[in-house]
């Protein structure tokens, strides 16, 4: 099924690099608007060298710390049994997997970066983390832990999220002066980080809804009525989430403009390009 440590360590790493990408989009647009330009990353302004490159760090280090504890610590590194890979951590695998898709993406994007062999377009590491983003998304729906009942709404709306990245990814790709694009991929980052905190709190913490109770590190819920109204607390959960990173967006945006807005292409009739 999973941990509390297993969502809040993803949700954390999820979270930091998605309102950091939602303040930087802001920033460059506002700053100048007609010569914005789609970033699958964002450096860190004022300093050279490797403290420029933190946000990939972060997801590199992040991943590979992510990945250490799925495959090494959990399973304890029993990887076999009789000979066979060991059905008892199929899940810890699969998480691995996704993880790895990751690493490779902060790896790649920093070698892009800092050596002339491989110095990719934007738009190619716009792909490269879009491929992230759909395996941890056939992850979650093909997963070998059969996710049913509360557990599995939950995974079903993050799923749901996690194609919000794949697609605004893929579209930073083909859209590559679009200011809506960058400003979605960090808004839907955003909230899979808040979104895979929910979830520790609710079906690990304190937040599970009456009616419902952990056994055997599975959540049941004593009557159809509990479980339903325990699918509309998460609607009401992903609702807030939404509103709170909506407004927050636009808090960004107000104080950004004041602060760093180029005033004459921000005229009212400029539009977003």
């Amino acid at each position: 099924m999973g941990s509390f440590v297993g969502h809040i360590l993803p949700g954390t790493l999820f979270l930091l690099v998605g309102l950091w990408h939602i303040w930087c989009a802001v920033v460059r647009y506002v700053s100048s608007p007609k010569t914005f330009r789609v970033r699958v990353w964002n450096p860190v302004p004022g300093f050279d060298g490797k403290l420029k490159h933190l946000e990939l760090y972060v997801i590199s280090i992040g991943a590979f710390i992510d990945l250490c504890v799925e495959l090494l610590v959990a399973t304890q590194l029993r990887f076999f049994v009789d000979g066979v890979l060991n059905s008892t951590y199929l899940n810890n695998f699969e998480h691995s997997g996704m993880l790895l898709m990751f690493l490779i993406f902060g790896v790649v994007s920093l070698l892009s970066e800092s050596t002339r062999y491989v110095h990719l377009p934007e738009g190619a590491l716009c792909l490269i983390a879009a491929t992230a983003f759909t395996a941890e998304y056939l992850l979650f729906y093909f997963h070998s832990t059969t996710h049913k009942g509360l557990e599995g709404y939950y995974h079903v709306l993050l799923a749901f999220i996690i194609g919000l990245c794949v697609l605004s990814s893929v579209a930073g790709a083909l859209f590559p002066t679009s200011f809506p694009v960058d400003l979605c991929k960090g808004i839907a980052i955003t909230l899979q980080g808040i979104w895979f905190y929910q979830t520790a709190f609710v079906l690990f913490g304190p937040m599970l809804p009456a009616g419902c109770s952990m056994k055997d590190n599975i959540v049941t819920c004593h009557s159809h009525e509990s479980e339903v109204r325990g699918e509309l607390f998460a609607n009401v959960q992903l609702f807030f989430a939404v509103l709170a990173v909506h407004v927050g967006t636009i808090v960004s945006f107000g104080f950004a403009a004041s602060r760093y807005g180029n005033l004459e292409e921000l005229a009212p009739n400029s539009g977003f390009d």
